[in-house]
């Protein structure tokens, strides 16, 4: 198997290729599972290395390297989707598309893992077993994954592990630290609400011909703080947060409805403290519409689990890192004192499967200019780590499976 030194050089040598994929990407980002032309481009370029790549699912693609000696399969994933964001980063490189930026860094993500696949092809003879690449779409949404994994992509051939990156900007670490958490739950579950308040409409100088939606709204929007602050356990993790309040059109109309959404997010893999949010969010919405005379709808949506990451593969991703890397991998769980964030990923719908590690890698921090975080409209990340992701990527690949025979 080719050595660590050696396998950072040949990335390196990438890294003009790797930073055309990711800028290009940036360029034209594409939300949901309408990927076009990142699915484009990711087919190219896999075709380009002599792969044949396959569809899974709405807009997944999958590519296999390897499988000329016998072993096992690892899975390597790559997220393609942006958000739907204004970018102000500044970038001479930003988004051609108004409302639509990878404010996320799936950019970087694709790039590395194409990357990947072009050094795994370089060196197929030497895979003891077989690299499945996965390139999804609607990572944002939480619906990309589990709808790949219908679509077959843990079986022809069946996956024994997998392994994720997500890129960090704006933390304070050293630019190309790869960080591994320890085992158990590493992010929180997370599923969306709606609220939906029904009043009666009218003019706005005429209040007592009308029901208004926005004053009952916002009560229930009080109101359901108590849930937090009195009725979940303070030891435990549950949170959820109203992020987007819309009613009306015009300021002397009292409108007929008032919109409320949010999000919820557990560590409760048994899902209790989602069930208790669930009751008590819709009672408490429904009792206080009908004490201002209103109605409301309370609906949940786009559930995705808690990462669960398997100790032993956590261990050999530190011990592999680390002998890739030397000191710029480090075990994040000192971080962490060993809690779960309460960030999500819908990788974590493969980690329920599977045996799965998801590791970060640090992409700026403020002394370098990277102030802003993921999903900052002005959020940046340094592209000069791509080749640090690429190796990693690739020596996680063959270091498991020539360990795993």
């Amino acid at each position: 198997m080719i050595a660590p030194e050696k396998l950072l050089e040949a990335a390196k040598a990438l890294e003009p290729q790797l930073q055309e994929w990711r800028r290009t990407l940036h360029r034209h980002p594409e939300v949901g599972f309408d990927l076009p032309q990142t699915k484009a481009l990711v087919k190219k370029a896999l075709t380009e290395m002599g792969y044949t790549p396959q569809d899974c699912g709405k807009c997944g693609v999958v590519a296999l390297a390897g499988s000329k000696r016998p072993g096992k399969v690892i899975l390597l994933r790559g997220d393609m989707d942006a958000l739907p964001l204004q970018e102000e980063s500044g970038e001479e490189f930003s988004s051609e598309l108004p409302g639509k930026m990878h404010g996320c860094g799936h950019d970087m993500h694709t790039a590395m893992v194409l990357g990947a696949a072009k050094l795994l092809k370089e060196h197929e003879d030497e895979i003891e077993g077989t690299v499945k690449l996965e390139f999804q779409p609607a990572e944002e949404i939480f619906q990309g994954s589990l709808d790949m994994i219908n679509s077959g992509l843990l079986e022809n051939p069946k996956v024994d592990a997998a392994v994720m990156f997500h890129v960090l900007a704006g933390m304070p670490l050293p630019a190309g630290m790869v960080l591994v958490p320890g085992g158990g739950i590493t992010m929180a579950s997370c599923e969306q609400y709606h609220i939906v308040v029904h009043g009666k409409g009218g003019h706005g100088s005429m209040p007592n011909a009308c029901i208004d939606p926005i004053t009952a709204a916002a009560h229930i929007h009080i109101a359901l703080q108590e849930i937090n602050s009195r009725e979940l356990d303070p030891a435990g993790f549950g949170v959820f947060t109203t992020g987007r309040f819309e009613a009306g059109k015009a300021s002397n109309v009292i409108p007929d409805t008032a919109d409320m959404w949010g999000t919820i997010r557990t560590v409760d893999p048994e899902q209790k403290v989602s069930a208790l949010i669930h009751q008590r969010m819709t009672e408490i919405a429904q009792g206080v519409a009908t004490a201002y005379r209103c109605t409301a709808e309370v609906e949940f949506s786009d559930y995705c689990p808690c990462m669960v990451v398997d100790t032993p593969l956590a261990g050999n991703a530190l011990t592999y890192m680390t002998e890739l890397l030397g000191k710029g991998a480090m075990d994040m769980t000192p971080l962490t004192g060993g809690k779960p964030g309460g960030g999500s990923e819908d990788f974590a719908f493969v980690s329920h499967e599977v045996p799965t590690v998801s590791m970060f890698l640090a992409a700026g921090n403020a002394k370098e200019g990277y102030t802003y975080g993921q999903h900052h409209p002005k959020v940046r990340f340094d592209d000069s780590i791509l080749y640090r992701g690429t190796a990693a990527y690739t020596y996680m690949a063959l270091r498991w499976l020539a360990d795993h025979q």
